[in-house]
């Protein structure tokens, strides 16, 4: 058997280390074998592992380490067969073609061949026409969405490691401003959940010009909606501070900006429907024949931007503050004390909105954008209530006509017209009567006379003083709607507002 072992290359103390140690038991093995070939199943293979299997560890021998792998050798640049980096948006480029497709791409670059836009790209021309070598890029098979997704996916990167610079906390006054201004809002204009809708099949499924059944509802509507909104006004901090004459003046660019901001936070997309005060639930086609008319699709969509903001009562009534606070009004006398009162205003709305939004810096801005969108919606308003004069079959209701910033173009438009005016506010009295026009009080004065009464409101001096000449009679007439004004601004303000506002009037 040595002779054997021998002859395989093998020496008598390998032959010694698998049969003294017993790894394979091959003595015991042995008697059950003695028919077969050794070599039939001792093979140099197995030899070899029972050897490895079988060495002690004083007689091992370390094993050279494994030599590294060899470098990855990537093909030549594609574009300009300069020594490539490796795959670069589909292809094996170097780092200067992949930065040149990547900028060319992500830049809309458009470049110009001053040849034959046949031009030789290689390591040494290829700075020389950047249009031939953009089209090379093309051709060897750059992807230009492959350049789109990893901008993508630098930018979401970027965005999820986004941290706040700071924690937005509202210092104790800001904090009992947004508590004063929620609950101005609150209390003067309920929230959608509060009110109990109901609906009418009045002209719900056609347009017409003009509904007049709704017409009346929508304009009785809104003039308990302004009466609010002055509400509101006076309980904001500061505003009664201002002269009377801001506070008209504040009041009537404003009013109808506040308007549609209030009406479209009412806004139901599911059942494309608006809902009033009184829970008066119109849809698109009902809100056109009340008198909305061409304005009605600009009013929803405004509706429809405003819901992304997912803005709360207390976001919604410091926008209404700011919009109404704004020292950009034409013909303020204080527009510096205004802007003054407005920044805080601006401030907490802008820690508000992000204390709740932390990772949403952007709402901030896109809400203050909704005011200059509101401008737009009001500034076609006015045009609208100028035209729906021409269509209803009475006066324009007084508090409405009051609020609009032009009122002068309602006879504008009549004189145009060729109709006859509508009646004033404060009609002259019958001849050879002696009291004053403020007496004769049409049937819309006596309800806001007593809305005023029940507020604790006094008639104002302007409407109970009148000359007794028909100039002066017909000047006062022009005045009415801001006589009006003037008293509701009277009411709850500063003894400094009053002094000033008696001493321009004297």
């Amino acid at each position: 058997m040595f002779d054997c072992m021998e002859a395989l290359g093998m020496g008598p103390r390998q032959l010694y280390d698998v049969t003294s140690r017993g790894a394979c038991m091959l003595r015991k093995a042995n008697p059950f074998f003695t028919g077969l070939d050794p070599f039939a199943w001792t093979g140099s293979a197995s030899i070899q592992s029972v050897e490895t299997q079988s060495t002690s560890s004083e007689e091992m021998v370390p094993s050279s380490p494994s030599p590294p792998p060899p470098p990855r050798v990537y093909k030549p640049c594609f574009v300009c067969q300069d020594k490539s980096s490796g795959y670069h948006y589909g292809v094996s480029s170097c780092e200067g073609c992949k930065g040149f497709f990547r900028r060319s791409i992500q830049k809309n670059m458009v470049y110009t061949c001053h040849r034959d836009k046949n031009c030789q790209i290689n390591k040494v021309t290829r700075n020389r026409c950047q249009y031939c070598r953009l089209q090379k890029c093309f051709e060897v098979g750059m992807s230009k969405e492959a350049v789109r997704n990893d901008r993508n996916k630098k930018k979401k990167d970027i965005k999820e490691e986004l941290v706040l610079p700071e924690s937005y906390e509202l210092s104790g006054e800001l904090e009992e401003l947004v508590n004063k201004v929620s609950k101005a809002h609150q209390d003067t204009f309920p929230s959608l959940l509060q009110l109990g809708k109901y609906h009418t099949n009045s002209s719900a499924d056609h347009r017409v010009q003009l509904d007049l059944g709704l017409w009346d509802k929508f304009s009785e509507l809104s003039t308990k909606c302004i009466i609010k909104i002055v509400e509101f006004a006076k309980r904001l901090p500061g505003f009664t501070t201002l002269t009377i004459a801001d506070q008209i003046t504040l009041l009537k660019s404003a009013c109808l900006d506040i308007l549609m901001l209030r009406i479209c936070t009412r806004y139901t997309p599911e059942q494309d429907t608006m809902t009033f005060s009184d829970g008066l639930t119109l849809n698109r086609t009902q809100m056109h024949n009340a008198g909305f008319g061409p304005l009605t699709d600009l009013v929803f969509a405004f509706a429809g931007q405003l819901l992304p903001l997912e803005m709360d009562d207390t976001e919604t009534g410091l926008l209404s503050a700011i919009s109404l606070i704004s020292g950009d009004r034409m013909d303020l006398e204080e527009p510096q004390k205004v802007d003054k009162l407005q920044e805080p205003l601006l401030e907490a709305l802008k820690i508000y909105a992000r204390r709740r939004r932390p990772n949403k810096p952007h709402m901030f801005p896109r809400m203050l954008m909704k005011i200059t969108d509101l401008r737009g919606i009001s500034t076609k308003g006015a045009e609208r209530a100028i035209t729906l004069k021409m269509e209803i079959p009475g006066p324009m209701p007084p508090l409405i006509r009051e609020m609009l910033e032009n009122p002068e173009a309602f006879e504008d438009q009549a004189e145009s017209s060729g109709e006859s005016s509508p009646p004033p506010v404060l009609p002259p009295p019958p001849q050879g009567s002696t009291k004053p026009p403020s007496t004769m009080k049409t049937e819309a004065e006596d309800e806001e006379e007593s809305w005023g009464t029940e507020n604790g409101s006094e008639p104002s001096p302007e409407e109970e003083d009148d000359d007794d000449d028909d100039d002066g009679g017909e000047e006062d007439r022009d005045r009415g709607s801001d006589s009006e004004c003037e008293s509701w601004a009277l009411e709850g303000c500063s003894d400094e507002a009053r002094k000033s506002h008696a001493g321009r009037a004297q």
